[in-house]
């Protein structure tokens, strides 16, 4: 396929792409920082309780 070709094709395929409204990405942007912020203390914590358990037994 020639690059002439493969931008007219790109940009017919790009007419039937559903975006998200600017509500809904940032809802998800909202949602993954949260999951993130979760997921970095619960991995925090565990960390330091078997840390502290490791220094007990050895």
């Amino acid at each position: 396929m020639k690059l002439g070709e493969y931008i007219k094709a790109t940009q017919a395929e790009m007419i039937h792409v559903n975006w998200p409204t600017r509500e809904q990405t940032i809802r998800f942007t909202v949602a993954v920082i949260l999951v993130s912020i979760a997921t970095a203390i619960l991995l925090g914590v565990s960390d330091f309780v078997f840390g502290r358990l490791l220094t007990l037994f050895f």
